[in-house]
Protein backbone atom coordinates (compact mmCIF):
# COMPACT_ATOMS: atom_id res chain seq x y z
CA UNK A 1 0.00 0.00 0.00
CA UNK A 2 1.15 3.15 -0.86
CA UNK A 3 1.93 6.20 1.83
CA UNK A 4 -1.45 8.31 2.34
CA UNK A 5 -1.62 11.86 2.77
CA UNK A 6 -3.75 13.88 5.59
CA UNK A 7 -4.83 16.51 3.35
CA UNK A 8 -6.22 18.77 6.38
CA UNK A 9 -2.63 18.51 7.66
CA UNK A 10 -0.63 19.30 4.39
CA UNK A 11 0.84 22.86 3.46
CA UNK A 12 2.13 21.86 0.60
CA UNK A 13 5.66 22.16 1.91
CA UNK A 14 7.17 19.49 -0.66
CA UNK A 15 9.69 18.07 1.68
CA UNK A 16 8.28 15.07 1.13
CA UNK A 17 8.71 15.28 -2.57
CA UNK A 18 12.02 16.26 -2.23
CA UNK A 19 13.22 13.78 0.01
CA UNK A 20 11.29 10.60 -2.25
CA UNK A 21 14.19 8.17 -3.89
CA UNK A 22 11.65 7.03 -6.65
CA UNK A 23 10.18 10.49 -7.21
CA UNK A 24 6.43 9.36 -6.27
CA UNK A 25 5.46 12.53 -4.80
CA UNK A 26 3.97 15.77 -6.34
CA UNK A 27 2.39 18.88 -4.48
CA UNK A 28 0.27 21.39 -6.07
CA UNK A 29 -2.28 22.60 -3.44
CA UNK A 30 -1.77 19.57 -1.40
CA UNK A 31 0.67 16.73 -2.10
CA UNK A 32 -0.43 13.59 -3.82
CA UNK A 33 1.32 9.86 -3.84
CA UNK A 34 1.30 7.70 -7.05
CA UNK A 35 0.58 4.24 -5.55
CA UNK A 36 2.31 2.55 -8.91
CA UNK A 37 5.68 4.35 -7.97
CA UNK A 38 5.46 3.72 -4.23
CA UNK A 39 7.83 1.79 -2.77
CA UNK A 40 6.45 2.32 1.15
CA UNK A 41 10.13 3.33 2.14
CA UNK A 42 8.33 5.61 4.86
CA UNK A 43 11.43 8.43 4.05
CA UNK A 44 8.35 11.01 3.43
CA UNK A 45 6.75 9.95 6.80
CA UNK A 46 9.88 10.50 8.48
CA UNK A 47 10.59 13.94 6.96
CA UNK A 48 7.08 15.71 6.73
CA UNK A 49 6.71 18.87 9.70
CA UNK A 50 3.26 18.68 10.04
CA UNK A 51 2.98 14.60 10.25
CA UNK A 52 0.45 14.83 7.29
CA UNK A 53 1.55 11.50 5.47
CA UNK A 54 1.51 7.81 6.68
CA UNK A 55 2.02 4.34 5.43
CA UNK A 56 -1.39 1.98 5.88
Amino acid sequence: MAAVVDEAKCNACKTCAEVCPVEAITVESKAKVDPDTCVDCGTCVEECPEGAISLP
